[in-house]
Order: C-alpha cells, then structure tokens, then sequence
C-alpha cells in the first residue's frame, strides 16, 4: 500500500511550496508516496476551517493533522511507518 497525503495549501504560499519539497524529499527510496495538493482558496468551507494556518499536512484525513507551517519530520516519518506497518499485516 502506497503511503498518502493530503496538504492543505495555496498558490501563492512559499511556506506550501516549502512544505511540499521537503515532504517529497522523505520519500524512501523505492517506495514513492502520493501526494494530494488541495488549493483552500478553491472552497469558502476549507478558507474558514484552515485560512492562515496553511500549510496544513495530513496523513489520514481521519486523524489529526500531523504538521502545519513548517514540516515536522518525526511525525512523517513516524505515519509512513505506520503505513508501513499496517500494509505488511
């Protein structure tokens, strides 16, 4: 199972475009990860829930976000080894 992400961003934020690099620079040799880029700015429901907290870095969407601003590499690291972990079970 391939990892995946979701990162809540905008088109113009160099703090997403930031985010973004160094997420994809994690990547473990062999073993890509897919990346959804959502653009808040598309829906009024997503600027009210994140507006200035962007970038906003989810693993699963139905747990908590594991980064925003700036990306905290423990925590990717630690979800890709979870979904490591739950696909080879």
């Amino acid at each position: 199972m391939t990892a995946r992400f979701t990162l809540y961003s905008r088109s113009w934020c160099h703090l997403c475009e930031d985010m973004l690099a160094a997420l994809q620079r994690l990547a473990p040799p062999g073993q890509p990860f897919a990346v959804e880029v959502v653009d808040v700015d598309a829906d009024p429901a997503l600027v009210a829930r994140f507006d200035e907290l962007v970038p906003v870095l989810y693993g699963r969407l139905d747990e908590p976000e594991l980064c925003h601003y700036f990306l905290d590499e423990a925590a990717v690291r630690a979800y890709l080894e979870r979904a490591q972990a739950s696909s080879a079970a």
